[in-house]
């Protein structure tokens, strides 16, 4: 019996939503993402980007399902044709506001690095941050609305290329490679060579390597 390839059934970000409301006169519209929310160490990044609808890269995707390769190439294309800030959210911020605190935080930092203020901010998720625009937000945006999606790779390639550049600092730990988040790999490097600087000390496995709980 002859094996049929199915291509990839799940619905891909399209331009809908943002469409609508540049129709009712909400332009500019921006979407923000951010990437490492969940790691053990390194910051937050979050990106804001406006899309011009007459020069959309093709095969905006949203990031985690795409190659490193992928994103790397639509980074560059995003970054020729679009508006784009990036906010970042350092240690001492994630420890003393929390990992949600903070990553609002890069997000607000992200929209008011853009140079066209905003009317509508899509935001991916279920909590926007505290700014002075209309903001909506948008569960698994970034697979729903291409400037989210837009913003989920910018944030992420930015974010790996912080770490990458981080672990040339802190060799041994192998942040090029999982980028700080806890895989296995990353727990064996603390279990060896401890702590370092660049451990977020209010996540619970950092806690517990320093023997606080």
């Amino acid at each position: 019996m002859a094996t049929m390839k199915i291509a990839d059934s799940r619905i891909k970000p399209t331009f809908e939503l943002e469409a609508a409301e540049l129709q009712l006169g909400m332009a500019p519209v921006a979407g923000v993402d951010e990437a490492g929310r969940g790691p053990w160490a390194g910051p937050v990044v979050a990106a804001a980007v406006i899309l011009d609808p007459a020069r959309i890269p093709d095969n905006i995707d949203d990031s985690k399902a795409m190659d490193e390769d992928g994103r790397a190439f639509l980074y560059n294309r995003i970054m020729k044709v679009a508006d784009v800030g990036v906010g970042i959210a350092e240690l001492d911020r994630i420890d003393r506001d929390n990992i949600l605190g903070a990553t609002l935080w890069a997000m607000g930092e992200a929209v008011a690095a853009l140079k066209s203020k905003p009317r509508l901010v899509l935001i991916d998720g279920n909590k926007a941050p505290r700014i002075s625009i209309e903001t909506r937000t948008i569960v698994k945006g970034d697979a729903k609305c291409l400037s989210i999606a837009a913003a989920s790779i910018i944030a992420k390639v930015t974010r790996d290329r912080i770490m990458i550049a981080l672990a040339r600092e802190y060799p041994g730990y192998g942040f090029e490679r999982h980028k700080g988040y806890g895989t296995p790999e990353h727990q064996a490097a603390i279990a060896r060579l401890g702590v370092c600087a660049l451990h977020r000390r209010s996540f619970k496995p950092v806690q517990l390597a320093l023997g606080l709980l």
